[in-house]
């Protein structure tokens, strides 16, 4: 039962997407969710059912793409498709958990939250998560300057953030290469 509604909460999130190409789009939806359950591979008591739901609709209802209050869209979603009101709150704690400026210096409390968070996390590190910071500065129309601050207000610090030795693993190398980048801009940008 579950499973089907996974595939249908797929495509779903292509359905609400498909005009978003600002790194927070149907590509990023699906990396998070790939990567939350790789994490919770590791994790043989956790509900990866949960995990699949809250990834896929973590940013259905992101303020930054969406005025909606206390998660309509994901639960709109999970309504029709006839999942407990019980269950629906625990996928919408998880997705409420994930936000890295609601949530700053906050682990989540449950397991499925915490891998959850780390996948959207890592998905803001690396080459990806460049990516991402410069597709969303150019939707916005934040300078190559201001989108470089977003490396130092947020994504160099999610290295220390992550909740589960599997995502700091991860975030290790990652974070080595934002700071790589980060280098080689300054000499760039300084003509060198």
């Amino acid at each position: 039962m579950e499973q089907a509604i996974i595939e249908r909460a797929k495509n779903y999130i292509r359905m609400l997407f498909r005009d978003h190409a600002d790194g927070h789009d149907v590509e990023h939806t699906m990396r998070v969710y790939r990567s939350a359950l790789n994490i919770a591979g590791h994790y043989p008591d956790c509900d990866t059912a949960l995990v699949s739901l809250a990834a896929l609709l973590h940013d259905v209802d992101d303020t930054k793409l969406f005025r909606t209050k206390d998660n309509a869209n994901a639960r709109e979603f999970l309504r029709a498709q006839n999942v407990e009101e019980k269950r629906i709150d625990s996928i919408c704690a998880v997705i409420n958990a994930v936000s890295f400026s609601k949530n700053k210096g906050t682990a989540p409390e449950t397991i499925e939250g915490k891998i959850v968070q780390d996948a959207d996390r890592l998905d803001a590190m690396g080459a990806i998560g460049i990516a991402r910071t410069f597709a969303y500065g150019g939707k916005t129309g934040r300078s190559l300057d201001s989108s470089i601050e977003h490396f130092h207000d947020k994504l160099l610090k999610l290295k220390d953030m992550m909740n589960t030795p599997e995502a700091r693993e991860m975030a290790e190398e990652r974070h080595a290469f934002l700071e790589q980048f980060l280098e080689e801009y300054k000499n760039e940008a300084n003509g060198v």
